[in-house]
C-alpha cells in the first residue's frame, strides 16, 4: 500500500467512522477494488488529508458540491460525517442556502430534506 493510501484510510476512518470504512472494505470485490483505491488515495489521502482548510470547511464544501451537482446519494453519509468534522447544522444550512442561490432551489430543497431525515436518524440512534 502507498503512503497516500495509508493516510487516506486514516482520514476516511476519522471522518466517516470505522464502521463505515469496514463495511466498504467488506463489500469491496475484485471488480471495484481499483475504484476503492482511487477514492482512498485521491479523495481521502489527498483532498481530505490536506491541511489547507479545516475539516469543518471541507465538510461544508463537500455537501454544497454534492447538492449543487445533484449527487444526492452521498449526502446522508456526509451529513453523518459532520459529527466528526465539526460542521454544525447551521453550517450545513448555510451551505445549502448558497446552493439555492447559485445552483438552484430544487437541489437545495432536496439536500435539506435528506439532511433533516439524516439528522433525525442520528438523533434517534444516539
Amino acid at each position: 500500500m502507498s503512503d497516500r493510501y495509508t493516510q487516506g484510510i486514516k482520514t476516511r476512518r476519522a471522518v466517516l467512522g470505522d464502521a463505515h470504512v469496514e463495511r466498504a472494505e467488506a463489500n469491496t470485490t475484485e471488480f471495484d477494488a481499483p475504484f476503492q483505491t482511487l477514492i482512498t488515495e485521491g479523495a481521502w489521502g489527498t483532498v481530505w488529508s490536506s491541511d489547507g482548510i479545516t475539516r469543518r470547511e471541507r465538510s461544508m464544501l463537500t455537501l454544497a458540491l454534492l447538492a449543487a451537482t445533484g449527487n444526492f446519494d452521498e449526502i446522508p453519509m456526509h451529513i453523518r460525517a459532520t459529527a466528526n468534522t465539526g460542521a454544525s447544522q447551521r453550517d450545513v444550512l448555510e451551505a445549502f442556502q448558497h446552493v439555492a442561490i447559485y445552483a438552484g432551489v430544487p437541489r437545495a430543497n432536496r439536500a435539506l430534506k435528506l439532511a433533516k431525515a439524516t439528522y433525525a436518524e442520528m438523533e434517534e440512534n444516539s
